[in-house]
């Protein structure tokens, strides 16, 4: 795998491997034999045939990286491959690709994944630094148990058993670390897995108590009062959903009363999750996030069981959605997420994306599923954002190993609403240490959708020097509006001097405008799906600002003639 690593993994993996690795704790988690699972949570989730039947062919796909992997899966080397990254192994070993299988269907697949569970616990029976780690074992153990019925319920007495002593063991291993693992999703879907061994697995239920405290203390900590994940990221906050309502299946198939605390997480997270989707059905693109699977986030909403409509607002989550006649803009209106659930966290504070109907205009260019890259650092990067960059300088310090050094010490935001307009006031400090400036939007949305103003303002921010005390007279800056790669665009001359226009796939034009700046037209670059950069363009407003305000006013108008 690739990777960087500092000293105190180092460290860390070192004292693991003596504790875990010694053969004495692989006899500590012996447990008695198993012969059934007392209940079985059902598995909604779909999977993609089309995957299913390349991994008939050897063939695995994970984290936009391809390998075929040669060989007997009885080998150490199929599932140590070399040149893998660590998504793409965590994908491999997590199994969730047996509801790929599941969705081929027929004998081949089922035999298929019989073969490649029982070369995996050849090969990994005993702990494992990464393929054991608390996220991935999760994950395993949810699956494994979820896909029972697909996989293994009809299978021989001999394989049943090693699935079942398997089981036990990862799910002892993770009780006994679980809790030194760090917050965030990977914590959510560790949890899982732990509920899934407690609930399922028939020596568990007398660890279900403490289980379900840790369940409630998550929950406390990583959910916010307005049912937003604490990360900030709307395809995380999918995936923690995802898991909460594995976790609820698992309670209710084993007949255990389901905590109020998950009952009211999955409740509020619903209409969060519900806030970032555009028209298209997908999600925005904000800290390191994705469109993901519309067919997926239904089945997700679906399985919620809550019919919520989208927040408004999300004003524990810091973002704000707008939204009049088809007209939708999304706004991160609030500081990056804190140390500890940063790891894929954006510097694209004040940043918008702006869509009408099934069609999105205006976004952000997405994310790298690895992180440790050129790719991940040029992505969390502000001028990656539709927002305001000075001097090509970050709002947030993006660092090269994933997460954010350097952050605004200052987010603020107000939100006014008359009959004829949504209007969203913010502000930033982010580049007050190196500038002295202090940056603020105004978003107005019409109440029909046929119009977005903005205006970017670059101020002193209270008499503040920047970093080292100089005094700066002038900084370039640049006001970003990355386009949708369906989204066509031109530079023309009108009376009120340049413009563009911008044609989505409908053919209905937008024009856009700003006084105080220079407009251009530029190349951009599209990662919010899985696969291949997509080239696009990008609409730039430039200028200097001086030791006084600046401001550039800006808009999107409908071409009614365009109709």
């Amino acid at each position: 795998m690739t990777g960087s690593r500092d000293a105190w993994s180092w460290l860390k993996d070192s004292a693991e491997a003596l504790t875990f690795g010694n053969p004495l704790y692989n006899m500590m988690l012996a447990g008695p034999a198993v012969t059934a699972l007392p209940a079985v949570p059902l598995d909604p989730w779909p999977g993609d045939a089309a995957n299913g039947s390349a991994i008939l062919d050897g063939e695995f796909h994970f984290a936009e990286q391809t390998l075929t992997l040669d060989g007997s899966p009885m080998t150490e080397a199929f599932w140590q491959p070399e040149g893998v990254t660590d998504a793409w192994y965590a994908g491999l070993h997590s199994f969730h690709w047996l509801r790929d299988l599941r969705a081929l269907g027929g004998d081949e697949a089922r035999r298929q994944a019989r073969a490649l569970v029982f070369g995996w616990l050849y090969c990994h029976a005993l702990w494992n630094g990464d393929s054991w780690a608390p996220a991935v074992a999760g994950a395993r153990i949810a699956n494994w148990i979820g896909l029972h019925d697909f996989f293994f319920a009809s299978a021989d007495e001999g394989f049943r058993f090693c699935i079942f002593d398997s089981l036990g063991r990862q799910t002892r291993h993770l009780r006994r670390v679980i809790s030194g693992c760090k917050g965030g999703a990977a914590l959510v879907t560790a949890l899982k897995g732990l509920a899934y061994g407690s609930l399922c697995l028939p020596d568990g239920q007398h660890r279900l108590p403490e289980t379900k405290r840790l369940l409630d203390r998550m929950l406390a900590t990583e959910i916010l009062g307005d049912g937003g994940h604490i990360e900030r990221n709307p395809s995380i906050h999918l995936a923690v959903l995802r898991d909460l309502i594995d976790i609820r299946s698992a309670l209710r198939a084993a007949r255990s009363e389901v905590p109020a605390k998950l009952v009211h997480a999955i409740d509020r997270m619903t209409p969060a999750l519900r806030f970032f989707r555009h028209g298209d059905g997908g999600l925005a693109l904000f800290n390191g996030s994705r469109e993901e699977d519309p067919a997926l986030i239904e089945t997700v909403l679906i399985q919620a069981d809550s019919r919520s409509r989208p927040l408004r607002n999300a004003p524990d989550l810091r973002f704000e959605r707008l939204h009049g006649g088809r007209a939708l803009v999304i706004l991160d209106a609030g500081a990056p997420p804190p140390p500890g659930y940063d790891r894929r966290a954006h510097a694209g504070t004040l940043s918008f994306e702006f869509s009408v109907g099934r069609e999105r205009l205006v976004v952000n260019c997405g994310s790298h599923p690895e992180l440790c890259k050129a790719w991940h650092t040029a992505l969390a990067g502000t001028a990656a954002h539709s927002t305001l960059t000075v001097d090509e300088t970050n709002s947030s310090e993006v660092m090269a190993q994933g997460g954010l050094g350097r952050l605004p010490g200052e987010v603020g935001c107000e939100r006014r609403e008359t009959a004829d307009e949504i209007t969203v006031v913010t502000h930033h400090n982010g580049y007050t240490p190196n500038f002295g400036l202090l940056h603020r939007r105004t978003l107005h949305l019409d109440q029909h959708g046929d119009a977005l103003h903005g205006e970017d303002t670059l101020e002193p921010a209270g008499g503040t020097e920047p970093a080292g005390g100089a005094v700066v007279t002038s900084r370039p800056f640049a006001i970003r509006f990355h386009l949708h790669p369906s989204v066509q665009a031109q530079l023309v001359e009108g009376v009120d001097g340049l413009a563009a226009i911008v044609r989505p796939p409908s053919g209905a034009a937008w024009r856009f405008t700003a006084e105080g700046g220079t407009i251009d037209l530029t190349d951009s670059i599209y990662r919010g799906t899985i696969g291949t950069p997509r080239p696009t363009l990008q609409i730039v407003v430039s200028g200097e600002a001086g030791p006084t305000a600046t401001s550039v006013s800006w808009a999107f108008n409908r071409e009614r003639s365009s109709g």
